[in-house]
């Protein structure tokens, strides 16, 4: 009998939820002068309603991730979509920065979860060798959903404000939920489209699905690879989160690029860049794998290299004065950030088994925590600084130098091992 393909639904749904997350955060970044010019606030205060969304995110991924281990990610990736859609339109409706930073924080709690429950399904439903690979499409899709999302926007702005764009971009949300929810199964045993050729292929993930509660919290806490999974993710993820916060408002005020169209073309650099790095990194790993007959040396090795071109290039972006040769520079340091992404999650895949949901999640738990941090250090930054964003680069080329000390240090591959009670 010839395996049917079902499993790789599985990664079209991911793919399309990673590019609707992105629209909908990115939005922001694009939608930030206006929105700071209607509700009256600067810099500053900018920097803190980017931050409540961080902060959000970060404080619910454990407990998204744990219930998609408990629960399964079916229903908990349903109430995640419903719950940040609901938001992504509440947006619109503000009428304070007070209530624009709650709104915010509840947006990125509703949104806390998704990736870690992704990773579920793909530790469910794909062989080992697939893993990874489908993480690094997963994440160049969320890269590219984002690095698009600033023309869409300015294409919205031609129709329509700021506040009726955010209900425009909530609405493909719920429709993903509801065709989500009637075809996907957390277990592939369950669905009828798979059959007994294709469950074989899976065979080895059947003690993988269904509930898993008896998390090992002290083994998890203790794991000297844990803990520099969870460090190294806010090294990467504290620069990265100036491409979908500050980096529209960069371009107008510091670069000089005041056309919403142009702006949004040169905005489109980085996270399109990021989407080529997670790719190739997520073809490259396994192959590098095969040649050096070792999946720890071939993690460690790309995710070290792409920290360090990330520093350099860019050191390189701060001290170009032409934007276009500046937003190239960007584009690569940001090639170079996602090389380390694809082995980043593959870790938490093969290091969690079946808690990868409760791993994954508190690795992006403290991506989420620098979500909150590098927007309000950067508003600060400018702040006293007369908006010269060259301080806060050279912070995030620090984070990148910072993040390569760690990745010769983690075993990406042993499982936890857990006593069984």
């Amino acid at each position: 009998m010839k395996p049917t393909r079902s499993r790789y639904w599985v990664v079209v749904f991911a793919v399309a939820l990673s590019i609707l997350s992105y629209i909908d955060r990115v939005a922001m970044s694009k939608a930030a002068p206006y929105v700071r010019h209607d509700l009256n606030i600067d810099a500053a205060v900018m920097g803190r309603i980017f931050g409540a969304f961080g902060l959000g995110y970060a404080l619910f991924e454990i407990p998204s991730g744990f219930l998609g281990d408990w629960m399964g990610p079916r229903k908990v990736l349903m109430r995640i979509v419903i719950w940040w859609s609901a938001f992504t339109a509440a947006t619109g409706w503000m009428w304070s920065a007070t209530v624009m930073r709650l709104v915010q924080f509840l947006f990125g709690a509703g949104e806390a979860g998704c990736f870690p429950n992704l990773t579920k399904a793909f530790t469910t439903w794909l062989q080992p060798n697939e893993r990874t690979r489908a993480q690094g499409i997963m994440w160049m899709s969320a890269r590219w959903g984002g690095a698009f999302t600033p023309l869409i926007v300015a294409y919205i702005f031609k129709f329509a404000n700021w506040r009726a764009m955010f209900s425009v971009i909530a609405v493909p949300g719920i429709i993903w939920a509801v065709l989500f929810y009637r075809w996907f199964r957390d277990n592939p045993h369950d669905h009828p489209k798979v059959n007994a050729a294709e469950l074989e292929l899976l065979a080895a993930n059947k003690a993988l699905a269904g509930s898993h509660r008896d998390v090992p919290w002290l083994r998890l806490i203790t794991s000297r690879s844990v803990i520099l999974l969870w460090v190294q993710y806010f090294l990467i993820s504290y620069p990265w989160y100036f491409y979908i916060t500050w980096l529209s408002t960069y371009l107008k005020e510091y670069r000089g690029i005041h056309d919403d169209v142009k702006s949004g073309i040169y905005a489109i650099v980085p996270l399109f860049s990021g989407g080529l790095g997670c790719l190739l990194s997520g073809y490259l790993v396994p192959r590098v794998s095969t040649a050096l007959r070792s999946v720890t040396f071939a993690r460690r090795l790309i995710a070290t290299l792409g920290f360090l071109g990330a520093a350099v290039f860019l050191v390189v972006c701060i001290r170009t004065a032409d934007p276009r040769w500046s937003m190239a520079a960007m584009g690569a340091a940001s090639f170079c950030n996602d090389l380390v992404m694809p082995p980043a999650w593959g870790a938490c895949m093969d290091v969690g088994g079946k808690y990868a949901g409760t791993l994954s999640g508190s690795m992006n738990m403290m991506g989420n925590l620098a979500g909150f941090v590098a927007p309000q250090v950067g508003g600060i930054i400018l702040a006293r600084n007369g908006g010269d964003y060259a301080p806060f680069l050279y912070t995030m080329a620090l984070a990148y130098l910072l993040g390569a000390l760690c990745w010769p240090f983690i075993d990406p591959v042993t499982p936890l091992k857990h006593k069984e009670t």
